[in-house]
């Protein structure tokens, strides 16, 4: 769970049942190829065949294929900085000019099986560092569009150019304004090392494909490589191991931060200490309260996700009416943009907001919501008010969204009214129990 000023922003589950993570390699076997949406269906190994289209191929593909080819038994494995690159993939081509059924590619995980789909996937293979995201079978350095210095710019690209091999090329994320030129070599030389164990691995795991040949660090440490900055004041953990495998991460990427790290020992469950039990309950709520009376009502659709805000009591109290519904508009922009993340609704969101008639109204919401919603790391867009009042979010979810399903449907009635979720049941069953026998 994470927490600005303790209210609840992001809440994270690892399913380790699953096992099947963004950011995992692995060496798959294509299924089937489907010439009508230009794309295939590989198996990784995941109950459902994973999916990848042909502009996911990326444009090192023939590159990749050749070094996978290479890797087989009997054969002098080649290495990246040795090989000569394939001209690279047209953008206006066909998938079955580059994928057999039967045949064995290397891929990584785009996005998690949501829902009835199956796994996303792309061969566009990249290794995430905290300071740098590796790129093999390029020679450039991309850097961070948020890295503004001019010479801070020349910096990097010079200590990138130092270190990298011929054909890696880098992505320098905005961390690595603040660190050191030894703490980014490291990195990238830590993500060339992690690139040859999977090479490696492709070599011993040939002839069992399926088979995972990387997989991403545990889902703590990950969010930690991409969230930690200057603003984080603590991290609890109430499970020792995780405990000493965090410092351990964090002394890696900033030594300084690796005292605000505790290990929480407390009677009471850590979720609970915190006060974000009763939060995450507010999660499966479909009413939001706003401050004074007005309120945000969230829908979940199989095609969008709805909300609308209602002022509730308060226009009776008030009599400038465009002022008022402009406070309750403002209020309700910065929940929404806060239960986007909270609850990691994908896809497009619909919101109903109070009607503004003034166009400069319209206009500052609109400003106010792009710039609430610019912590947000996931992909989005955000439109302006149409006509109607109504505001328009495009947002990409990489994972299954943290609530699937706000209530059961009651085996009594069938459906015309609604009991609590299951999933909470156990829960508050062990915390009774866990009260009673203190």
């Amino acid at each position: 769970a994470m927490c600005e000023d303790k209210v609840l922003v992001e809440l994270n589950k690892e399913q380790c049942q699953t096992g099947f993570a963004v950011g995992d390699i692995y060496l798959g076997k294509v299924r089937k190829i489907m010439p009508g949406l230009n794309a295939a269906f590989v198996n990784i190994g995941h109950e459902k065949d994973a999916f990848i289209h042909y502009l996911d191929l990326g444009p090192q593909f023939p590159s990749l294929q050749k070094l996978v080819a290479s890797q087989q038994p009997g054969k002098r494995g080649l290495r990246v900085e040795s090989m000569k690159l394939e001209p690279p993939v047209e953008k206006t081509g066909k998938i079955g000019e580059y994928l057999q059924v039967g045949q064995q590619i290397m891929v990584q995980v785009a996005k998690e099986a949501i829902s009835t789909k199956g796994p996303r996937l792309t061969a566009d293979i990249s290794l995430a560092g905290r300071n740098v995201v590796l790129v093999p079978f390029t020679s450039k350095v991309f850097l961070s569009q948020k890295i503004r210095s001019a010479d801070e710019k020349k910096r990097l690209k010079r200590i990138a150019a130092a270190v990298l091999p011929k054909n890696f090329g880098v992505i320098i994320r905005t961390a690595a304004m603040e660190a050191r030129d030894e703490d980014i070599e490291h990195d990238i030389q830590t993500q060339i090392d992690r690139w040859r164990k999977t090479c490696a691995a492709i070599k011993k795991n040939a002839a069992s494909v399926p088979a995972q040949l990387m997989s991403e660090m545990n889902r703590a440490n990950t969010i930690i490589r991409d969230s930690l900055n200057g603003s984080f004041s603590q991290i609890a953990v109430d499970d020792e191991a995780m405990y000493n495998n965090i410092r351990n991460y964090i002394r890696l990427i900033e030594p300084e931060k690796e005292k605000i790290v505790k290990l929480y020992r407390g009677n009471v469950p850590i979720f609970d200490n915190f006060d974000i039990s009763k939060q995450i309950k507010s999660l499966f709520a479909k009413y939001v309260s706003l401050k004074r009376g007005a309120y945000l009502i969230i829908e979940h659709t199989e095609a969008m996700n709805v909300i609308d805000v209602n002022s509730g009591n308060r226009t009776k109290a008030e009599d400038n009416q465009e002022q008022t519904a402009m406070d309750v508009n403002l209020a309700a922009a910065k929940e929404i943009a806060r239960q986007l993340r909270l609850r990691d609704l994908g896809g497009i969101v619909i919101i109903d907001f109070i009607d503004l008639p003034k166009a400069p109204n319209k206009q500052a919401l609109f400003d106010e919501m792009v710039k609430l919603m610019a912590t947000d790391k996931a992909k989005h867009t955000v439109l302006p008010l149409t006509k109607f009042g109504l505001m328009q979010i495009t947002r990409q979810r990489v994972r299954p969204v943290a609530v699937e399903s706000v209530s059961d449907v009651c085996p009594t009635c069938n459906g015309s009214g609604k009991i609590e979720p299951t999933v909470l049941l156990d829960k508050k069953i062990e915390n009774q129990i866990s009260f009673l026998t203190q």
